[in-house]
């Protein structure tokens, strides 16, 4: 199965270089979590992988880019970004349906796959509520749901979902429930990109990590090789100590953190 690969990808705006030489494969059946300060280039690097931007000099491969067209595109790669805003008093259920109808849904499969989908985010018995009217963590996880049943009905081997901070708006509860569908959504063979701010959470999801700043790639890898004290320092210009318990397992505690 393909993967979605990035090669020496550049982007600049203004004539400042918000990525600069960044190469990554994004595989099928893993969790890849990118991390970074804010300004690191993170969103406009999902934005290239997602097809939605172009770089001006490097090369992506893999199913998305072979893809071109963007109802083409919908049906091999699920995009949930940062915030959205709605035009129409959609309730959940049609949100949602937008979702499986771009990723392919046959008519009789649309409505177990939005009820499905919005159960699994825990929004069961939500579907006829306007979603301009929930909480914004309500909000966050219909729009999870609508980018669920896409990928859940995409009808070929190649499926990607692309997160751009999904566990932001959300309480702990949620959080945790969000990168356990992540990865239940990988050991189904989907390759899921997340970028993600609270380092304790990416080390627990992630199969890989990579970690960008200015726009470059500081260390990608498995969490205990990205996640160290050099590195954070790199990426965030912090000196924040990495604890490891049990040994396999990084972790971060804000309290003893220095400039």
């Amino acid at each position: 199965m393909s993967a979605i690969a990035a090669r020496d990808l550049r982007l600049a705006v203004g004539g400042r270089a918000i990525l600069d030489g960044v190469s990554l494969e994004l595989r099928p059946g893993e969790v890849l979590c990118v991390i970074g300060a804010n300004g690191a280039g993170k969103s406009t690097l999902l934005g290239l992988l997602s097809g939605a931007r172009r770089p001006d000099a490097g090369m992506l491969t893999g199913p998305v880019a072979d893809a071109r067209a963007p109802a083409a595109m919908a049906r091999v790669r699920a995009v949930l970004p940062q915030s959205v805003e709605l035009g129409f008093a959609f309730n959940a259920f049609e949100l949602v349906r937008l979702g499986a109808e771009a990723g392919g849904a046959r008519a009789e499969a649309v409505a177990s796959l939005c009820h499905d989908a919005l159960a699994e985010v825990g929004l069961d018995g939500f579907a006829g509520r306007n979603v301009a009217a929930m909480s914004g963590g309500e909000a966050q996880r219909v729009h999870l749901a609508r980018a669920l049943a896409q990928v859940r009905a995409m009808p070929g081997p190649h499926r990607f979902l692309l997160l751009d901070e999904p566990t932001a708006s959300l309480d702990l509860k949620h959080q945790i429930l969000t990168l356990d569908i992540a990865r239940r959504l990988a050991r189904k063979g989907v390759g899921v990109l997340a970028i993600l701010h609270d380092l304790n959470l990416a080390c627990l999801a992630a199969d890989r990590i990579l970690a960008l700043a200015g726009g470059r790639v500081v260390a990608q890898g498995r969490p205990e090789e990205v996640v160290t004290d050099g590195v954070v320092e790199a990426t965030y210009g912090l000196r924040l100590p990495v604890g490891r318990v049990p040994a396999t397992a990084p972790f971060l505690l804000p309290q003893i953190a220095k400039e």
